[in-house]
């Protein structure tokens, strides 16, 4: 399942420097505006003990984890949406993703220069998202027009959806997050044919710098408007240090251990991150296990088991009989597969099963 996330935010916020950790891929990350030109992609194991502790219990000969692919996009400047700073192309790009992780940096650094010359953390995410409003106001308004034609000849299709779109155009307006707005399924559904970049889930990344002051650190009134900011959004926020686990990406687990001690730094907002992206794109876990692999099958939340199946192989749907499904956990605790089905752990599930994260499921076909 291919399904993507936008690595956005203003010039020089440490975007490229988040990716490069995220994915251990090398793109340019230098201290000048617009250095990332074209975007880079990159995919991401998810962190999940589960394939770990299967892995063992089956004694697997490989362990393949779920992923998640993260787009790096050049840096966003005031006047995007009108095409400032490669914008419209930038804004296209985001587009074409399923989630944003925006990059907000809260860090005090005059050898890294800032584009608005401050360090306000709301006020940064406040120009980005105006961008991304005001480029959905341009979208919605011009779907309004193109149906105009068919809402005067009385098509009842072009009447339902122009009442959904001007539902958007008026919350747009207000400089208000599409998902803001509170719609029925069926106006979700038309909505959702807009592909609004501000429907889309956000995921604020809050990067700070190890050596340096950083408004979460002082607690000023920068830090006060900003948790106030997310706790009135209900919105969800990592904090991270990009440099550090760019630095960390190529070192071995014991010696990245060894190196957080003498920092100081034990907490990884990378892993955070990936497993909020994960769950910001609806996604859940199945697994499969035996002695030739242990895997990380991903779904989207609420699949039947023959959707699930499909995963595998797309032949898993229509030849679909039944599954047998036992939780991860029981699994490990009963200490093996036949143990597992002498206690009566392991179910038969037909259709309309719906998988559960973390079900360990062998299909019967």
């Amino acid at each position: 399942m291919s399904l993507s996330i936008a690595i956005v935010g203003l010039p020089n916020v440490g975007k490229s420097t988040l990716f490069n950790a995220l994915t251990k891929k090398s793109v340019p990350a230098e201290n000048y505006p617009f250095c990332t030109i074209d975007q880079s992609v990159g995919i991401v194991p998810v962190p999940d003990e589960r394939v770990e502790i299967l892995n063992k219990f089956s004694n697997s000969k490989k362990k393949i984890p779920a992923v998640v692919e993260f787009v790096d996009i050049a840096g966003l400047v005031k006047g995007a949406s009108e095409g400032e700073g490669l914008g419209n192309q930038f804004l296209a790009n985001i587009r074409e993703t399923d989630a944003i992780a925006e990059v907000v940096r809260i860090f005090e650094d005059k050898n890294i220069t800032h584009v608005h010359n401050e360090i306000d953390p709301l006020k940064d995410i406040e120009i980005i998202n105006l961008e991304l409003i005001m480029s959905d106001f341009q979208v919605v308004s011009k779907r309004i027009n193109t149906i105009a034609k068919d809402v005067k000849k009385g098509d009842k299709k072009a009447i339902f959806e122009e009442r959904v779109f001007k539902k958007a155009y008026k919350i747009l307006n207000e400089g208000k997050l599409a998902s803001t707005l509170e719609l029925e399924k069926e106006e979700k559904e038309v909505l959702k044919s807009l592909n609004l970049l501000t429907s889309k889930k956000i995921i604020y990344v809050l990067n700070k710098k190890s050596g340096c002051k950083d408004v979460c650190e002082i607690k000023d009134e920068r830090y006060k408007k900003l948790m106030k900011f997310f706790k009135d959004t209900c919105s969800e926020f990592v904090i991270v240090d990009a440099g550090i686990e760019n630095e960390l990406k190529d070192l071995s687990v014991e010696d990245a251990k060894e190196f957080r001690k003498e920092l100081n730094v034990f907490d990884d907002g990378t892993n955070e991150l990936i497993k909020k992206g994960y769950l910001a794109l609806d996604l859940i876990t199945f697994l499969t296990t035996g002695e030739d692999e242990t895997r990380a099958w991903t779904i989207k939340r609420n699949s039947s088991a023959p959707e699930a199946g499909m995963a595998i192989h797309t032949d898993f749907k229509e030849k679909f009989i039944r599954a047998e499904i036992i939780n991860w956990k029981d699994l490990v605790d009963a200490g093996s597969h036949s143990n597992a089905k002498a206690k009566g752990l392991v179910r038969t599930e037909g259709k309309g099963y719906i998988i559960k994260d973390g079900d360990v499921v062998e299909f019967k076909i």
